[in-house]
């Protein structure tokens, strides 16, 4: 199959909108959980997950945790203006700039941009008993983001404390509402742990300690990586063709422990959420780098979108591994930090991957792509049965597991 030259319209669906789920269910293990099993599908309640999980098997876990991304600021003539943080600029590491006092620099989408011709928009809040004021000056576009530059007159106050106060968690689009108060619960996952991300790990919202604990039970491990979800996963494909379509940038964070028990389920494992889909598979193309330059800086570690389908290499998933456990040796590095823009789309050959929970995502997304790659190609048989039975889809959704 010639990946490049899929057309998104063979991807569509008739998604009514009463089916996107508003809200989630609560408690959130009570969702509903789509089984494919090599073609056939059956459902239970994702609260008995692990009974259909094999012992023995790696579970990954997203652990990023969203972030209040969305800033507003009001103009002496009365305009809104929108901030919205996209990734850090100065510093660029994401827990280097929570700590951060006094200043930083972000990369920024703009709402009401025409409002915002020059000058610094301005506001006044209150933290700890006395007010802080806080500043933001607009540069240059950077590809189609802006570089921001904050300033506080508070060295006492980090900017996490700042977000924290003035910002708003960033539901996605598609819900068409505000946020609540509630979504700053709802919108994280129960092991959500490092700052980062504009959108949650969605397939990980189902889960609760309660349902941790009978994975447990049942005698599957679990680990834990870092993918910084940036908004670019609600960007749709409006090319005909995917060949026309960029993929985002996305950074991770791999630990040394995290690649080793993947080398000891020999180079396999049950992905929670398209985010470790990501992660995981990106892990074997750059240990594919590093068999041929194993002397490979962090930025030559980032994973094109066509690598996968250009390279197609042959190194088996556990030497892949190998080599990074060798390259943060000889670096002495306890983590690997990356950035991944790879795209997974039918002709992609899944190496390391075995299982997928996931929710249920938009016509015509490059999500939807992931999963038929995931299923060979049977995707409707899935999505068909999700809309005969009352699934609920999207963020806030039902759930998943698949089994090819």
């Amino acid at each position: 199959m010639d990946t490049k030259h899929i057309r998104i319209k063979d991807f569509d669906y008739n998604l009514p909108n009463g089916r996107i789920a508003k809200f989630p269910v609560s408690p959130r293990d009570h969702s509903k959980l789509l089984i494919y099993d090599k073609g056939e599908v059956s459902e239970d309640m994702f609260y008995n997950i692990a009974d259909h999980l094999p012992s023995g098997s790696l579970m990954i876990f997203n652990n990023t945790r969203v972030i209040q991304a969305r800033m507003h600021f009001r103009k002496s003539t009365g305009a809104l203006i929108e901030v919205f943080l996209l990734e850090p600029a100065q510093p660029s590491d994401y827990e280097l700039m929570f700590q951060s006092r006094g200043k930083c620099s972000w990369l920024c989408m703009i709402g009401n941009l025409k409002k915002w011709k020059d000058g610094a928009l301005t506001c006044t809040f209150n933290i700890n008993g006395h007010d802080v004021n806080l500043s933001a000056v607009r540069h240059d576009e950077v590809g189609t983001s802006h570089l921001v530059d904050f300033s506080w007159d508070d060295n006492d106050i980090t900017f996490a404390e700042i977000l924290e106060c003035v910002g708003e968690l960033p539901i996605p689009p598609y819900l068409n509402r505000n946020t609540q108060e509630s979504d700053k619960t709802t919108y994280q996952t129960v092991y959500s742990k490092i700052k980062g991300s504009v959108a949650a790990p969605t397939a990980g919202l189902h889960f609760t300690e309660h349902v941790l604990n009978l994975i447990d039970t049942h005698g599957i491990d679990r680990d834990e990586l870092t993918l910084h979800v940036g908004a670019g996963t609600f960007k749709p494909v409006k090319s005909v063709e995917i060949s026309g379509h960029d993929m985002h940038t996305e950074y991770i964070c791999v630990k040394r422990s995290t690649i080793e028990n993947l080398i000891r389920h020999g180079a396999s494992a049950i992905a929670v959420g398209t985010t470790s889909v990501r992660t995981l598979e990106s892990l074997y193309y750059m240990g594919v780098r590093l068999e041929n330059n194993n002397d490979a800086s962090e930025e030559q570690l980032h994973i094109d979108q066509w690598e996968p389908y250009d390279a197609n290499p042959t190194l088996p998933p556990v030497k892949a591994l190998e080599n990074i456990i060798d390259y943060l040796n000889r670096n002495g590095l306890n983590s690997l930090h990356g950035s991944t823009q790879i795209i997974i789309a039918p002709g992609y050959k899944y190496k390391i991957v075995k299982m997928l929970v996931t929710n249920f995502h938009q016509p015509q997304s490059t999500l939807l792509l992931l999963v038929s790659a995931f299923v060979h190609g049977d995707w409707k048989t899935i999505y068909d049965y999700a809309l005969k039975h009352d699934f609920r889809f999207l963020s806030y959704g039902d759930s998943s597991l698949l089994i090819p």
